[in-house]
């Protein structure tokens, strides 16, 4: 049985850093793609960030190309996500999600299993 459980998030004010993190468990970590989603109240889940199973591919939203890093730690069944320069338009539910292959697509429905989310809130 596959679990993903994200941590770290929480309130921030504008121009400020938080740092969430995603374990996995039941999946052979090191061999999977992961990737971070997040839906704002009233809004649709959008992709954010994706990394392949080294942490030698990365790919991001436009929305928080500069801003935010994806990253991972295999030994660990861990991938984090840095979010960093935070705007009050980067507040929602934050989702990791497991691929059930090696490399990183962006859309959704290509990810196995997901997390419940963890929710960040970035005040003006």
């Amino acid at each position: 049985q596959v679990h993903v459980v994200e941590s770290g998030g929480g309130s921030v004010q504008t121009g400020g850093s938080l740092r969430v993190s995603c374990a996995a468990s039941g999946v052979t970590f090191s061999t999977v793609a992961m990737g971070w989603f997040r839906q704002a109240p009233g809004r649709e889940r959008l992709f954010v960030a994706a990394i392949n199973w080294s942490g030698s591919t990365a790919d991001y939203a436009d929305s928080v190309k500069g801003r935010f890093t994806i990253s991972r730690d295999n030994a660990k069944n861990t991938v984090y996500l840095q979010m960093n320069s935070l705007k009050p338009e980067d507040t929602a539910v934050y989702y990791c999600a497991v691929r059930r292959a090696a490399t990183l697509v962006q859309h959704q429905n290509a990810y196995r299993y997901w997390g419940q989310g963890t929710q960040v809130t970035v005040s003006s």
